[in-house]
């Protein structure tokens, strides 16, 4: 059975649901980012930041996108929190007390 550490190894880089969106959905449905923040109900700022990797997706805004592409919220949600375990993988480990031990498998 594979560890916590084992996993996080194998993980790869993720990316960004702003790329998913603008590879996936935008550029090939010809939707502008203009458009699509029209359509989500934000700004144009908010939707490139989104779409340039610099804001994350939030529960609202995956809410707003799954309703707008036809999709699930869990999807962007997933995509997120995927993208952001990994970002967090790759800095300094914190100091931290086991509290539980490993068992023998």
């Amino acid at each position: 059975m594979a560890t916590i550490t084992d996993k996080r190894a194998r993980m790869h880089n993720p990316a960004h649901p702003g790329e998913i969106l603008r590879e996936m959905y935008l550029a090939p449905l010809g939707i502008t980012i203009t458009q699509a923040a029209k359509a989500l109900g934000v700004t144009r700022k908010h939707v490139s930041a989104i779409a340039n990797g610099r804001t994350p997706v939030t529960p609202d805004m995956a809410l707003r996108l799954a309703t707008a592409f036809a999709t699930e919220p869990e999807l962007w949600v997933n995509l997120q929190a995927q993208y952001d375990l990994w970002t967090v993988s790759k800095k300094a480990r914190p100091k931290v007390k086991a509290l539980v031990t490993k068992k023998a498998a």
